[in-house]
């Protein structure tokens, strides 16, 4: 029986993302690929899937063993707006999907983590529904969710978001350390989860209190 980390990284295709943000995003993925993929300890524990959004989503990379796919996908612009409503409703689905064939193969999974990554403010006013079904506390597959921020993305939104922790970029920084220092976090916390797992088998994050380039949101407010 293996322990398994479902790994979900949900990122913003849209207008706001587009060029240098989504440029700099699929420059770091071979780095994840290859952190992840080179550590046998981490490769073993951890399963990583892609999502992306815009009005809506969609699976860019279906959970996978990194260290059995030769390259990573890479993520593009897409009309829509930026709507995170489609982006929790799959998130929500894909998860619920996942863990049950996890757990047919004889695998015990962690509580799954999300790195969710937006440049924008959601244009669709009911998102809210959709996120809530995600982060419900009853909901037993609830993830940990570690959510930055940049460009005009509204901070409070962010920190609503984040069940874990939000992180904010400070002027000219870009996405790609922060997915860098998330993955780095991770691999941390898998290598260290012998010790540090929960009762209900839920991983505790190994999320810094700081991050060159960003500034954390108070966490009363998460």
């Amino acid at each position: 029986m293996s322990q398994i980390l479902p790994f979900y990284l949900v990122c913003d295709e849209s207008g706001s993302m587009r060029g240098k943000p989504l440029q700099a995003i699929n420059a770091s993925l071979p780095d994840i690929h290859v952190e992840i993929g080179s550590n046998p300890v981490v490769a073993d524990k951890t399963r990583f899937c892609i999502i992306g959004f815009s009005g809506t989503a969609r699976m860019v990379l279906p959970l996978s063993d990194l260290s059995a796919i030769p390259s990573m996908p890479t993520l593009g612009y897409r009309t829509g707006g930026t709507g995170y409503g489609a982006a929790f409703t799959m998130l929500y689905d894909t998860i619920a999907d996942d863990v049950r064939q996890l757990k047919a193969n004889g695998d015990q999974v962690y509580r799954p983590a999300v790195f969710f990554l937006s440049d924008g403010r959601p244009t669709d006013k009911n998102w809210q529904s959709s996120y809530q079904r995600v982060a419900d506390s009853g909901w037993p597959l609830r993830p940990n969710i570690l959510a930055f921020g940049f460009g005009s993305v509204d901070p409070a939104t962010l920190q609503r978001v984040a069940t874990v922790k939000a992180f904010i970029a400070e002027k000219g920084m870009g996405p790609a350390a922060a997915l860098r220092e998330f993955a780095r976090s991770l691999i941390q916390s898998i290598v260290n989860s012998g010790s540090r797992s929960t009762a209900d088998g839920g991983l505790i994050l190994a999320v810094p209190e700081n991050v060159p380039g960003f500034t954390m949101l108070p966490a009363d407010q998460i």
